[in-house]
């Protein structure tokens, strides 16, 4: 078990544990190290979908708080998220028990980048995710926003 690879190499590190498990030499993975790395991997996928949904429920308040200011790429944005999203939860289909949980996350996420790239104030958005996730997931809602790739 090589450890100080983990610590100076990771990619070298998770090529040789990789290798070891194909050869199936068990006894000699990074096992503390491994578990740390796997519990990881599930974490980002989380981080991934908030993120995700972040963006799409930021470009949606845009669409709807400013519309006398639409662009186009709003419309791909919006289109491309929800497509990323439903390829997510396809190859990942235990992430839809942390659906509502990554709702919240993302509305939190879509205030600051609203707030961030625009002058609508705090004060004239809702409290709480005015989209329910078959909104954000339905690719033509809002019956305005469609785009043709």
């Amino acid at each position: 078990m090589n450890t100080g690879l983990y610590e100076t190499d990771f990619y070298g590190w998770t090529l040789e544990q990789s290798k070891l498990l194909s050869l199936g030499h068990l006894d000699r993975l990074d096992l503390l190290n491994l578990v740390e790395e796997i519990g990881a991997l599930g974490k980002q996928k989380q981080q991934e979908l908030s993120n995700r949904l972040g963006v799409l429920i930021g470009h949606l308040l845009k669409w709807q708080y400013q519309p006398t200011k639409r662009f186009r790429s709003w419309q791909v944005t919006v289109q491309l998220q929800r497509e990323e999203i439903q390829d997510l939860l396809a190859d990942n289909p235990s992430l839809k028990s942390y659906l509502d949980r990554a709702l919240l996350k993302g509305y939190r996420l879509g205030l600051a980048l609203i707030l961030a790239e625009t002058p609508i104030k705090k004060s004239i958005l809702p409290n709480e995710c005015p989209y329910s996730l078959e909104q954000l997931l339905d690719l033509s809602f809002p019956d305005d926003i469609g785009v043709e790739f």
